[in-house]
Protein backbone atom coordinates (compact mmCIF):
# COMPACT_ATOMS: atom_id res chain seq x y z
CA UNK A 1 0.00 0.00 0.00
CA UNK A 2 2.77 2.43 0.89
CA UNK A 3 4.49 1.73 -2.46
CA UNK A 4 1.23 2.43 -4.33
CA UNK A 5 0.73 5.71 -2.43
CA UNK A 6 4.30 6.88 -3.12
CA UNK A 7 4.10 5.94 -6.82
CA UNK A 8 0.84 7.81 -7.36
CA UNK A 9 2.11 10.93 -5.58
CA UNK A 10 5.20 11.00 -7.84
CA UNK A 11 3.10 10.51 -10.99
CA UNK A 12 0.77 13.35 -10.00
CA UNK A 13 3.64 15.81 -9.61
CA UNK A 14 5.17 14.63 -12.89
CA UNK A 15 1.92 15.56 -14.63
CA UNK A 16 2.03 18.99 -12.97
CA UNK A 17 5.54 19.41 -14.42
CA UNK A 18 4.12 18.72 -17.89
CA UNK A 19 1.67 21.56 -17.33
CA UNK A 20 4.53 23.95 -16.61
CA UNK A 21 6.40 22.83 -19.73
CA UNK A 22 3.35 23.55 -21.92
CA UNK A 23 2.96 27.01 -20.33
CA UNK A 24 6.66 27.79 -20.80
CA UNK A 25 6.59 26.81 -24.50
CA UNK A 26 3.42 28.78 -25.17
CA UNK A 27 4.76 31.82 -23.32
CA UNK A 28 8.04 31.68 -25.23
CA UNK A 29 6.30 31.47 -28.62
CA UNK A 30 4.09 34.44 -27.79
CA UNK A 31 7.00 36.44 -26.39
CA UNK A 32 9.02 35.83 -29.57
CA UNK A 33 6.50 37.98 -31.47
CA UNK A 34 5.67 40.69 -28.99
CA UNK A 35 9.18 41.05 -27.55
CA UNK A 36 7.57 40.79 -24.10
CA UNK A 37 8.21 37.36 -22.64
CA UNK A 38 6.65 38.02 -19.24
CA UNK A 39 3.89 40.63 -19.60
CA UNK A 40 1.16 38.48 -21.14
CA UNK A 41 2.16 35.47 -19.06
CA UNK A 42 1.88 37.55 -15.88
CA UNK A 43 -1.55 38.94 -16.80
CA UNK A 44 -2.87 35.50 -17.70
CA UNK A 45 -1.52 34.09 -14.47
CA UNK A 46 -3.14 36.81 -12.35
CA UNK A 47 -6.55 36.30 -13.97
CA UNK A 48 -6.37 32.53 -13.55
CA UNK A 49 -5.21 32.85 -9.92
CA UNK A 50 -8.12 35.16 -9.03
CA UNK A 51 -10.57 32.67 -10.54
CA UNK A 52 -8.88 29.80 -8.71
CA UNK A 53 -8.96 31.64 -5.37
CA UNK A 54 -12.71 32.12 -5.70
CA UNK A 55 -13.03 28.41 -6.43
CA UNK A 56 -10.65 27.57 -3.58
CA UNK A 57 -12.58 29.44 -0.89
CA UNK A 58 -16.15 28.98 -2.17
CA UNK A 59 -15.87 25.82 -4.29
CA UNK A 60 -17.12 23.48 -1.55
CA UNK A 61 -20.35 25.45 -1.14
CA UNK A 62 -20.89 25.45 -4.91
CA UNK A 63 -20.27 21.69 -5.20
CA UNK A 64 -22.64 20.85 -2.34
CA UNK A 65 -25.30 23.14 -3.75
CA UNK A 66 -25.03 21.67 -7.25
CA UNK A 67 -25.38 18.16 -5.80
CA UNK A 68 -28.44 19.14 -3.74
CA UNK A 69 -26.70 17.91 -0.57
CA UNK A 70 -28.07 18.57 2.91
CA UNK A 71 -26.10 18.52 6.15
CA UNK A 72 -26.84 15.98 8.89
CA UNK A 73 -26.00 15.67 12.58
CA UNK A 74 -25.08 12.64 14.69
CA UNK A 75 -28.67 12.40 15.94
CA UNK A 76 -30.17 12.42 12.46
CA UNK A 77 -28.04 9.53 11.13
CA UNK A 78 -25.89 7.95 13.85
CA UNK A 79 -24.81 5.04 11.59
CA UNK A 80 -23.13 7.20 8.95
CA UNK A 81 -21.87 9.70 11.49
CA UNK A 82 -20.09 7.05 13.55
CA UNK A 83 -18.48 5.48 10.49
CA UNK A 84 -17.03 8.87 9.53
CA UNK A 85 -16.06 9.70 13.11
CA UNK A 86 -14.29 6.36 13.71
CA UNK A 87 -12.25 6.67 10.51
CA UNK A 88 -11.30 10.26 11.39
CA UNK A 89 -10.07 9.11 14.79
CA UNK A 90 -8.09 6.30 13.12
CA UNK A 91 -6.40 8.75 10.74
CA UNK A 92 -5.92 11.49 13.34
CA UNK A 93 -7.85 14.11 11.37
CA UNK A 94 -10.66 16.56 12.22
CA UNK A 95 -14.26 15.51 11.72
CA UNK A 96 -15.61 16.98 8.45
CA UNK A 97 -19.16 18.22 7.96
CA UNK A 98 -21.31 15.28 6.85
CA UNK A 99 -23.90 15.67 4.07
CA UNK A 100 -26.35 13.35 2.32
CA UNK A 101 -27.42 13.62 -1.31
CA UNK A 102 -31.03 12.62 -2.14
CA UNK A 103 -30.09 10.35 -5.06
CA UNK A 104 -30.63 6.62 -5.66
CA UNK A 105 -27.32 6.45 -7.58
CA UNK A 106 -24.29 5.20 -5.63
CA UNK A 107 -21.67 7.90 -5.24
CA UNK A 108 -19.88 10.24 -2.84
CA UNK A 109 -17.45 13.15 -2.81
CA UNK A 110 -15.32 15.23 -0.47
CA UNK A 111 -14.58 18.93 -0.76
CA UNK A 112 -12.90 21.73 1.17
CA UNK A 113 -9.57 23.50 1.07
CA UNK A 114 -8.10 21.75 4.14
CA UNK A 115 -8.95 19.08 6.74
CA UNK A 116 -10.19 21.90 9.03
CA UNK A 117 -12.58 23.20 6.33
CA UNK A 118 -13.84 19.97 4.77
CA UNK A 119 -17.13 18.28 3.95
CA UNK A 120 -18.05 14.78 2.86
CA UNK A 121 -21.25 13.95 0.97
CA UNK A 122 -22.78 10.50 0.39
CA UNK A 123 -25.78 9.61 -1.72
CA UNK A 124 -28.72 7.94 -0.01
CA UNK A 125 -28.45 5.14 -2.56
CA UNK A 126 -24.86 4.44 -1.54
CA UNK A 127 -25.83 4.07 2.12
CA UNK A 128 -28.81 1.84 1.31
CA UNK A 129 -27.03 -0.53 -1.10
CA UNK A 130 -23.61 -1.10 0.47
CA UNK A 131 -22.67 -3.35 3.36
CA UNK A 132 -20.92 -1.87 6.40
CA UNK A 133 -17.33 -2.72 5.29
CA UNK A 134 -18.01 -1.49 1.74
CA UNK A 135 -19.42 1.85 2.89
CA UNK A 136 -16.51 2.22 5.29
CA UNK A 137 -14.12 1.74 2.36
CA UNK A 138 -15.82 4.50 0.34
CA UNK A 139 -15.77 6.90 3.30
CA UNK A 140 -12.09 6.10 3.93
CA UNK A 141 -11.37 6.90 0.26
CA UNK A 142 -13.08 10.29 0.51
CA UNK A 143 -11.38 11.14 3.80
CA UNK A 144 -8.06 10.32 2.12
CA UNK A 145 -8.78 13.01 -0.48
CA UNK A 146 -9.12 15.46 2.40
CA UNK A 147 -6.04 14.24 4.27
CA UNK A 148 -3.91 14.21 1.09
CA UNK A 149 -4.93 17.82 0.26
CA UNK A 150 -6.24 16.72 -3.12
CA UNK A 151 -8.55 19.73 -3.36
CA UNK A 152 -5.53 22.01 -2.97
CA UNK A 153 -3.72 20.14 -5.77
CA UNK A 154 -6.79 20.38 -8.00
CA UNK A 155 -6.85 24.14 -7.36
CA UNK A 156 -3.26 24.35 -8.60
CA UNK A 157 -4.32 22.42 -11.70
CA UNK A 158 -7.18 24.91 -12.24
CA UNK A 159 -4.65 27.76 -12.14
CA UNK A 160 -2.43 26.06 -14.71
CA UNK A 161 -5.32 25.20 -17.03
CA UNK A 162 -6.53 28.79 -16.73
CA UNK A 163 -3.12 30.21 -17.65
CA UNK A 164 -2.88 27.94 -20.69
CA UNK A 165 -6.41 28.72 -21.87
CA UNK A 166 -5.95 32.48 -21.52
CA UNK A 167 -2.55 32.46 -23.25
CA UNK A 168 -3.91 30.39 -26.14
CA UNK A 169 -6.93 32.63 -26.55
CA UNK A 170 -4.84 35.82 -26.52
CA UNK A 171 -2.36 34.37 -28.99
CA UNK A 172 -5.05 33.21 -31.43
CA UNK A 173 -6.96 36.50 -31.24
CA UNK A 174 -3.85 38.56 -31.87
CA UNK A 175 -3.12 39.48 -35.48
CA UNK A 176 0.58 39.49 -34.82
CA UNK A 177 1.17 35.85 -35.72
CA UNK A 178 -0.56 36.40 -39.09
CA UNK A 179 1.48 39.48 -39.92
CA UNK A 180 4.62 37.81 -38.67
CA UNK A 181 4.05 34.76 -40.85
CA UNK A 182 3.67 36.90 -43.97
CA UNK A 183 6.63 39.18 -43.31
CA UNK A 184 10.18 38.72 -44.48
CA UNK A 185 11.45 37.66 -41.12
CA UNK A 186 14.08 34.99 -40.80
CA UNK A 187 13.19 31.36 -41.22
CA UNK A 188 13.76 30.84 -37.50
CA UNK A 189 11.16 33.46 -36.58
CA UNK A 190 8.72 32.03 -39.10
CA UNK A 191 9.18 28.57 -37.62
CA UNK A 192 8.42 29.94 -34.14
CA UNK A 193 5.21 31.50 -35.51
CA UNK A 194 4.05 28.19 -36.93
CA UNK A 195 5.00 26.26 -33.77
CA UNK A 196 3.30 28.89 -31.61
CA UNK A 197 0.11 28.75 -33.66
CA UNK A 198 -0.04 24.95 -33.54
CA UNK A 199 0.68 24.99 -29.80
CA UNK A 200 -1.99 27.64 -29.19
CA UNK A 201 -4.54 25.46 -30.99
CA UNK A 202 -3.57 22.26 -29.19
CA UNK A 203 -2.61 23.60 -25.74
CA UNK A 204 -6.16 23.80 -24.26
CA UNK A 205 -6.82 20.19 -25.29
CA UNK A 206 -3.44 19.06 -23.92
CA UNK A 207 -4.10 20.96 -20.68
CA UNK A 208 -7.47 19.32 -20.17
CA UNK A 209 -6.05 15.86 -20.89
CA UNK A 210 -3.32 16.47 -18.28
CA UNK A 211 -5.95 17.73 -15.82
CA UNK A 212 -7.97 14.55 -16.31
CA UNK A 213 -4.84 12.43 -15.94
CA UNK A 214 -4.04 14.15 -12.63
CA UNK A 215 -7.58 13.46 -11.45
CA UNK A 216 -7.29 9.77 -12.34
CA UNK A 217 -3.94 9.44 -10.54
CA UNK A 218 -5.40 11.05 -7.42
CA UNK A 219 -8.21 8.48 -7.47
CA UNK A 220 -5.68 5.64 -7.40
CA UNK A 221 -3.89 7.41 -4.55
CA UNK A 222 -7.12 7.83 -2.56
CA UNK A 223 -7.96 4.15 -3.13
CA UNK A 224 -4.58 3.13 -1.72
CA UNK A 225 -4.79 5.59 1.19
CA UNK A 226 -8.37 4.57 1.92
CA UNK A 227 -7.46 0.88 1.94
CA UNK A 228 -4.61 1.68 4.33
CA UNK A 229 -6.98 3.57 6.65
CA UNK A 230 -9.67 0.87 6.73
CA UNK A 231 -7.12 -1.99 6.66
CA UNK A 232 -9.51 -3.87 4.39
CA UNK A 233 -8.93 -3.29 0.63
CA UNK A 234 -11.54 -5.93 -0.26
CA UNK A 235 -14.34 -3.80 1.18
CA UNK A 236 -13.50 -0.90 -1.13
CA UNK A 237 -13.03 -3.28 -4.08
CA UNK A 238 -16.49 -4.80 -3.55
CA UNK A 239 -18.02 -1.33 -3.27
CA UNK A 240 -16.51 -0.40 -6.64
CA UNK A 241 -17.85 -3.60 -8.22
CA UNK A 242 -21.36 -2.87 -6.95
CA UNK A 243 -21.20 0.69 -8.26
CA UNK A 244 -20.03 -0.56 -11.67
CA UNK A 245 -22.83 -3.14 -11.80
CA UNK A 246 -25.39 -0.50 -10.83
CA UNK A 247 -24.15 2.08 -13.37
CA UNK A 248 -26.83 4.63 -12.46
CA UNK A 249 -25.78 8.23 -13.27
CA UNK A 250 -26.53 11.11 -10.94
CA UNK A 251 -29.50 13.23 -12.00
CA UNK A 252 -27.65 16.41 -11.02
CA UNK A 253 -24.22 15.53 -12.45
CA UNK A 254 -22.13 18.50 -13.61
CA UNK A 255 -18.90 18.61 -15.60
CA UNK A 256 -17.44 21.24 -13.26
CA UNK A 257 -17.64 18.96 -10.21
CA UNK A 258 -17.28 15.51 -11.85
CA UNK A 259 -13.67 15.12 -10.66
CA UNK A 260 -14.77 15.33 -7.02
CA UNK A 261 -16.90 12.19 -7.04
CA UNK A 262 -15.92 8.69 -5.92
CA UNK A 263 -16.78 7.34 -9.39
CA UNK A 264 -17.88 9.05 -12.59
CA UNK A 265 -21.25 10.73 -11.91
CA UNK A 266 -22.21 10.12 -15.54
CA UNK A 267 -22.27 6.32 -15.20
CA UNK A 268 -20.03 3.78 -16.89
CA UNK A 269 -17.76 4.96 -19.76
CA UNK A 270 -16.70 1.78 -21.60
CA UNK A 271 -15.40 3.32 -24.83
CA UNK A 272 -11.74 4.23 -25.39
CA UNK A 273 -12.51 7.94 -25.90
CA UNK A 274 -14.84 7.87 -22.91
CA UNK A 275 -12.01 6.59 -20.71
CA UNK A 276 -9.52 9.11 -22.14
CA UNK A 277 -11.79 12.05 -21.31
CA UNK A 278 -13.04 10.64 -18.01
CA UNK A 279 -12.13 12.13 -14.65
CA UNK A 280 -11.87 8.61 -13.20
CA UNK A 281 -9.86 5.50 -14.14
CA UNK A 282 -11.81 2.38 -15.18
CA UNK A 283 -13.33 0.67 -12.15
CA UNK A 284 -11.83 -2.68 -13.20
CA UNK A 285 -8.32 -1.19 -12.92
CA UNK A 286 -9.07 0.26 -9.50
CA UNK A 287 -10.41 -3.08 -8.27
CA UNK A 288 -7.35 -4.93 -9.61
CA UNK A 289 -4.99 -2.47 -7.87
CA UNK A 290 -6.84 -2.87 -4.57
CA UNK A 291 -6.81 -6.66 -4.71
CA UNK A 292 -3.10 -6.57 -5.53
CA UNK A 293 -2.61 -4.79 -2.18
CA UNK A 294 -4.56 -7.37 -0.19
Amino acid sequence: MYDQIAANKNKSWLLILLFLVVIALLGYAFGAYTGDYFGVLTIAGLIAIVMALISYYAGDKVALSLAGAYRITAEQNPYVWRLVENLCITQGMPMPKVHLIPETAMNAFACGRSPEHASIALTEGLIAKLENEELEGVIAHELSHIKNYDIRLQTLVVVLVGVISILSDVFLRSGRFIRGGRSSKSGGAGAIVIIGLVLALLAPLIANLIKLAVSRKREFLADASGALASRYPEGLARALEKIAADGTPLTRAAEATAHLYFSSPFGNTPSFLGRMFSTHPPIAERVAALRHMA
